[in-house]
């Protein structure tokens, strides 16, 4: 264990820190993978110091040769960290004076580990973000091709999870598409207000020394400089913005998930998921099951957790920093690292699903989903709504007690349901024709899902170029 002269802050204590207490304070386990944005953020404080006056130059390009040394040390695994040094600030500016003496030392000027980490964290947030929206966007693309190709498929759409009115898949799809699009805004939007740099701000008050708040904002590429220090340091809410949009975007994942999951099963049928991404049992040599949207429909559960616990750890915090808040990349590194991985599982998974267009077609055609399309025919021969909705229920009661579909009913049984019921209006009462009447924007009609999917891959190609 480094004695106290050690540790950067260990000129105040004259004992060494609790052995247990050390390895719980550290949180390089945590905090190590932002090493490139600790050197990144590092070489812009140093390079703004240096052209303020504050730093030599040749402190200058000692410290700068000394991190691009540390950072070739870290990617080859030469580095080692260590929690006897904390996190990964103090693990690279030890390193850093090991290597080029008091010109590493003179780098912390006029900023804290309190501005320095949250520099950090917005810059690798941000290119992580970055890389989520990259994800949404191919399972988007993945699906609007799935729409296309199944433009004219056609399914049960379900209310309660019962037969409701008959649907396209390409459709279906198609809503998961607005879903990730609202998802891809939501992240967007957090980026925007995240991207402002608290470097500068120090612990808490900001510095004496004459610093260029502009020039580092600048250089690291955020849009301005933070407001109020105070602020600065203390503020997650970027991270709460964060893991909201990650919680709401894997809740339309775990729906997803879902239905995938129903489709598949024996009593459905609809799909059937690549093998790839499946997996059997141990014992029950007949089974397929679909793990993939199972874990990412349990991985939902933990990226929702993520939230709770960042908004509760928050809550009670007075500004400006406190320990506690140590806490809060734990929390958004694991649920982007799981986020991505449930993205990249669907954006693999599936262009390679088998769709079982008979059984689909088949389903549509049964349970009277053709209901409210007779209940319209009523009312378009002039029976009011409430009435036609009558006819047509006891007209799906005879059925039931026949065995029957309303499109088989015979004239007598009309005649005994309601006068105004005809055989004309039942036999009109396919699915196809269902679905093709519902050509509006929006509507499930094949020529709209068409049209729908022709500019979405347009909106996707402009987020390409």
């Amino acid at each position: 264990m480094p004695n106290m002269s050690e540790k950067p802050w260990g000129g105040r204590f004259e004992s060494p820190t609790d052995k247990f207490v050390e390895a719980f304070n550290a949180s390089t386990d945590v905090d190590a993978r932002m090493y490139a944005e600790d050197i990144t953020g590092s070489k812009a404080h140093a390079a703004m110091l240096c052209a303020q006056g504050i730093l030599s130059q040749e402190d200058h390009h000692s410290i700068l040769r000394g991190l691009d040394e540390i950072l070739g040390e870290i990617e080859s695994g030469e580095f080692e960290f260590t929690i006897a040094l904390e996190d990964v600030h103090m693990n690279i500016e030890s390193r850093l004076t090991q290597k080029i003496g008091d010109a590493g030392k003179r780098l912390h000027t006029a900023r804290s580990r309190n501005d320095q980490v949250a520099t950090d964290t917005r810059l690798y947030l941000r290119s992580r973000t970055d890389t989520i929206i990259k994800r949404i966007r191919h399972l988007q693309s993945v699906l609007v091709s799935l729409a296309e190709t199944h433009a004219d498929t056609i399914m049960p759409g379900f209310t309660h999870l019962q037969t409701a009115q008959p649907v396209t898949l390409g459709h279906h799809l198609l809503a998961y598409v607005e879903m990730f699009e609202r998802d891809a805004g939501r992240f967007a939007d957090a980026r925007t207000r995240m991207n402002q740099c608290p470097l500068g701000s120090a612990a808490l008050a900001g510095t004496t020394f004459d610093i260029n708040r502009f020039s580092t904002a600048e250089s690291l590429g955020f849009d301005a400089p933070t407001g109020n220090s105070l602020d600065s340091v203390s503020d997650r809410d970027f991270i709460m913005e964060l893991l909201a949009a990650a919680s709401i975007c894997a809740v339309h994942l775990s729906r997803f998930s879902e239905e995938l999951i129903l489709w598949m099963s024996a009593q459905f049928r609809f799909i059937d998921l690549p093998d790839a991404f499946c997996t059997g049992s141990s014992i029950m040599p007949q089974k397929k099951n679909p793990d993939m949207p199972e874990l990412v429909r349990g991985k939902s559960g933990r990226i929702i957790g993520g939230l709770v616990a960042i908004l509760v750890t928050m809550k009670g915090l007075p500004l400006a920093y406190n320990k506690d808040m140590q806490e809060d990349k734990t929390a958004i590194f694991d649920a982007f690292d799981n986020l991505e991985g449930c993205l990249r599982v669907f954006g693999d998974m599936l262009p390679g699903m088998k769709v079982n267009r008979e059984i689909m077609h088949a389903a549509a055609s049964s349970g009277f989903a053709t209901a409210t399309d007779l209940a319209d025919a009523l009312v378009r021969a002039g029976v009011p709504f409430r009435d036609a909705h009558e006819i047509v229920g006891k007209s799906v009661g005879h059925c039931i007690k026949a065995g029957i579909e309303l499109h088989t009913m015979d004239e007598m049984a009309c005649a005994n349901i309601d006068a105004r019921l005809s055989t004309d209006m039942v036999r009109a009462l396919s699915v196809e024709t269902c679905v093709a009447a519902r050509d509006h924007i929006g509507g499930t009609a094949p020529n709209q899902v068409r049209k729908q999917a022709a500019d979405w891959k347009k909106n996707l190609e402009s987020h390409h170029e």
